[in-house]
């Protein structure tokens, strides 16, 4: 790893916990820092630190600040391993969940489990059918952008924009199929938010995402030899097919992850890789991991701004991170024409 790669892992590394710390003091009623580490330190069996001076600081933080703000970390990191991903198996960055539709296809599928009250899996009924139709979502993108070997950026954004609008009037047809409890959850799909986060729902992520974002380590090495192409990656060793069909298990199964129970949230996948790859390079082995560093990053900054700009309401983080992530793609669009959708 190189001196500049370390450098912004150990940046990401110190900058998200000093986040965490902030974002799980900040609120109506407000934590000193050290009364946050001090009330996780006792938490976790370690007699460390001031704890939390008002009555209700330790009920607080443990049953509403730190959950949000650990799925906010799980989501974040989720979305952007996702996107690394997903730029190296389509060949361009132009590749992210949200762009290409494969978020709305997973919120679909959860849309589904909603309206007609699913439970043949438990707890796990929603994140199930997410993957699944996230799987679907990013099995079709692949296949209908391909030609001649190759995915074009236009295609891939085209095939997009098409899947957002099946899956959009999928959720359409949901909304007008639920009652009002099923509509508000629906909606509360397309805005996305960590609003009501329980520790089960940690729970229930974090195997996702640990899998997937390991997962995503074990094929980095790969991914970097796919960018010199089909034919040489295959000439090393790589078999290719069954590179892309594991990384888009992996895509679907981060991407559910994230979207089981924040909603949608649009270009963290986008922003976050290629910001990262301008700094320490293409190589996979770096930027997966800070990919997925700088995304909870990302979104544990994104959500102390929703929950804390407006006193006495919440913005849907969905709606910050397109803000942010709209005029980025516009950007990244215009300088991938120029350079024939070849790599920044």
């Amino acid at each position: 790893m190189s001196l500049r790669a370390g450098a912004l892992i150990g940046g990401l590394t110190v900058a998200l916990v000093a986040t965490v710390v902030v974002a799980a003091g900040r609120g109506q009623l407000a934590i000193p820092p050290a009364e946050v580490v001090g009330s996780f330190l006792h938490g976790i069996g370690l007699p460390f630190g001031p704890l939390p001076e008002h009555p209700q600081g330790d009920v607080t933080l443990w049953q509403v600040r730190f959950p949000r703000v650990v799925l906010a970390v799980l989501v974040g990191a989720a979305l952007s391993a996702a996107g690394a991903l997903m730029q190296g198996v389509f060949g361009n960055p132009l590749a992210e969940p949200g762009v290409v539709g494969v978020s709305s296809g997973a919120a679909f599928a959860a849309a589904i489990a909603i309206v007609y009250q699913l439970t043949f899996f438990g707890a796990w009924t929603i994140p199930v059918l997410a993957f699944l139709g996230g799987l679907v979502t990013t099995v079709s993108v692949y296949l209908l952008s391909r030609a001649d070997g190759r995915t074009e950026v236009v295609t891939l954004v085209l095939t997009g924009i098409a899947v957002n609008a099946l899956a959009g009037a999928g959720l359409a047809l949901m909304l007008f199929l639920g009652d009002t409890q099923a509509r508000e959850e629906i909606v509360f799909w397309q805005l996305g938010s960590l609003n009501g986060t329980r520790w089960i729902y940690v729970a229930v992520v974090a195997p996702f995402v640990g899998l997937g974002v390991l997962g995503a380590l074990i094929v980095a090495r790969s991914l970097d030899l796919l960018a010199l192409g089909d034919r040489a990656a295959r000439h090393v060793g790589v078999n290719v097919e069954r590179l892309r069909m594991f990384s888009i298990v992996l895509v679907a199964m981060l991407t559910a992850a994230a979207v089981s129970f924040a909603g949608i949230i649009a270009f963290v996948g986008l922003v976050v890789p290629h910001l990262v790859r301008m700094v320490v390079g293409p190589g996979h082995r770096v930027l997966v991991p800070a990919s997925a560093l700088g995304g909870a990053l990302l979104l544990s900054l994104a959500d102390l701004f929703a929950r804390t700009a407006v006193p006495y309401a919440e913005l849907p983080i969905g709606m910050l991170t397109s803000l942010v992530g709209g005029p980025f793609f516009f950007w990244l669009l215009r300088r991938s024409r120029r350079s024939a959708g070849g790599w920044a």
